[in-house]
């Protein structure tokens, strides 16, 4: 039963970001957590802080306003003081200039008592690359930001 709440519960997650709801994401972490993006591109980094991971979440809004996921599994295994979760996808957005974009990957998990400890997204980083590339040289400055990581003193 504890695992099938966890599955659905991930499964909202995914639900509240195809619907912009990224305000209710956050929320979600631990206090101590860390959340991870592999790459080289505006979303990639390492946060461990509400703030950066919030500032993170606006970012992924803002360059990929209409990112919708298309949940394929969540697979779950653990107990509740530590559980693994597994989340495979395929997602799909319109870049500024109107061309569809897509990648996919997996979400690994680790909760905590309800709570994300850690999250790494494995995508195909050289696609996420080109995509932010394209965006930029169709004016979005952004997309070639440096990632957001938290800095010595604990923010972004």
């Amino acid at each position: 039963m504890y695992h099938l709440i966890v599955r659905r519960k991930l499964a909202q997650a995914f639900r509240d970001l195809n619907a912009g709801r990224y305000e209710r994401i956050v929320p979600q972490f631990a206090a101590a957590h860390c959340h991870v993006m592999y790459g080289q591109h505006a979303l990639a980094g390492e946060r461990r802080s509400q703030h950066s991971t919030g500032a993170w979440y606006a970012r992924l809004q803002r360059l990929l306003p209409g990112l919708r996921f298309e949940v394929r599994d969540i697979v779950v295994a653990g107990w509740p003081w530590r559980t693994r979760a597994l989340a495979s996808w395929t997602d799909h957005f319109t870049l500024p200039d109107g061309t569809p974009g897509s990648n996919q990957g997996v979400h690994e998990f680790e909760l905590r008592w309800g709570r994300v400890t850690r999250l790494a997204v494995h995508c195909d980083t050289a696609k996420l690359q080109r995509y932010c590339e394209r965006m930029a040289a169709g004016g979005m400055a952004e997309a070639l930001a440096a990632p957001i990581v938290d800095t010595a003193a604990g923010s972004a």
